[in-house]
């Protein structure tokens, strides 16, 4: 067979030829070289190690019988290292037993030639395995590409899905808004009349009283039923809890206006404080005493802080995101307790707790933190707690974005930090540090 009709292989493709003896290497070397492929040589394991180290081949040619250090010594060694473990091996030898070949494949060699060998079978099992390579190479770029396309298309998923929650927060919360406001006013306003013309009424039927000392049977009869003396001091009490209850339901409607930031613009220098203050009053009804576990103690430790440059309602978004996911974490950890056991949970400072911590740092940031007391997360669960659409609630409860997208609007909106720690039974904390002036 003519050389010019043997198969050839991809050209330059680099390849590395091992043996101790300088004629096998130069009859393999001037072979390849006539099919204009790169070759280098070494004489020994060592070498053979160092030349795969400074440059990885693309194929490396081993000889199993050297001094010093054996081809399966090179060859392990080789897989050891993450830099050349994927060069595919193949080993050369006189020695034609089976359980050298064995010995070979399991130090990690693709192939096995036995010498004397023919040129054209040692050309065409290198041709093969460096397609199988070229292969495997492709093959590990497309999946690097498809796994690119589908964090774009989660991470594109999750941003529809966050601004259309945002934008139907904001109509909800303008809707709401705006109902809730028209008979409140309505209330509060008539409130202070409403208390004049009762204590009015009530003065006229003091001075009829004492005008006309003696009623007739009929009136006196009603003022016997009646309890008149009951029915003034309970009247107070009625209009100041009509008071404090359109005043509470006025805070509320503050609360959701902060929240959303209605009518504001999207960056605006801002309070956090007012930002996580509303957040926690819009969650109150969550954070009472529950039939299966106590109230949620909400702990605050607000430092002096400067106003912060931000978008104000998607920060919001990632306090109440947080807040969410730790009284889940207790409800989840003190409903499987005994309610009753109140005093037993006092005496042993077990209620749950959420503690809102905040600080200026010496590096102009802002960090925020937010801590539970709940049983914390294992770390194979904790590694994934930011991928969109994780999620260990149960189906119904929870579509696994909501730390997805408050790590986007921290660390990508804001170009901040948002850190996760936990231990088990000791609770969870996130931690957001975001710098005092929006990056441009």
């Amino acid at each position: 067979m003519d050389l010019s009709d043997r198969p050839t292989l991809p050209k330059q493709a680099d390849i590395l030829i091992v043996d101790d003896t300088p004629e096998n290497i130069r009859f393999l070397s001037t072979l390849l070289l006539t099919q204009d492929y790169q070759v280098r040589k070494a004489l020994s394991g060592k070498m053979a190690l160092i030349a795969a180290q400074t440059a990885v081949p693309d194929l490396i040619l081993l000889d199993v019988n050297m001094p010093g250090m054996s081809g399966y010594e090179v060859c392990k060694a080789l897989k050891e290292n993450p830099q050349t473990a994927s060069v595919p091996i193949i080993f050369l030898s006189a020695l034609n037993d089976v359980t050298d070949k064995v010995k070979a494949f399991q130090a990690g060699g693709i192939d096995f030639i036995t010498k004397p060998f023919q040129f054209e079978e040692v050309l065409i099992r290198i041709q093969t395995h460096l397609q199988v390579q070229d292969l495997q190479s492709q093959l590990q770029s497309n999946n690097a590409q498809l796994q690119q396309a589908l964090d774009e298309l989660k991470y594109m998923q999750a941003q529809l899905i966050r601004k259309e929650k945002m934008m139907g927060l904001g109509q909800l919360v303008a809707g709401v808004c705006h109902e809730i406001n028209n008979p409140i006013s309505f209330i509060t306003g008539n409130l202070n009349p409403a208390r004049d013309y009762i204590q009015t009424l009530l003065d006229l039927v003091h001075a009829y009283q004492h005008e006309y000392p003696n009623p007739s049977p009929k009136i006196q009869t009603i003022l016997d039923t009646a309890d008149l003396d009951f029915i003034a001091d309970d009247l107070q009490n009625i209009v100041k809890s009509m008071r404090g209850g359109a005043s509470r339901i006025h805070k509320l409607v503050l609360a959701l206006r902060m929240f959303a930031r209605l009518g504001e613009s999207d960056v605006k220098a801002a309070n956090l404080h007012e930002g996580l203050d509303s957040t926690v009053l819009l969650l109150q009804n969550r954070l009472v005493r529950q039939p299966n576990r106590p109230a949620i103690e909400i702990v605050k430790e607000y430092s002096n802080l400067p106003l912060v440059t931000c978008y104000v309602s998607e920060l919001n978004q990632v306090f109440l995101n947080l807040l969410n996911n730790a009284i889940d974490a207790l409800d989840l950890k003190f409903s499987s307790r005994d309610s009753n056991s109140q005093a037993g949970l006092d005496q042993a400072n077990l209620l749950p707790a959420i503690r809102i911590c905040t600080e200026f740092t010496a590096d102009q940031t802002i960090r925020v933190a937010i801590k539970d007391n709940g049983s914390g997360v294992s770390d194979a669960v904790g590694a994934h707690v930011f991928e969109p659409f994780f999620t260990t609630k149960p189906i119904g409860k929870g579509m696994g974005l909501g730390l997805a997208i408050s790590h986007q609007i921290v660390v990508e909106t804001h170009r901040g930090n948002l850190s996760y720690f936990s231990k088990d039974d000791e609770g969870s904390a996130f931690l957001i540090e975001i710098p005092l002036t929006l990056p441009h």
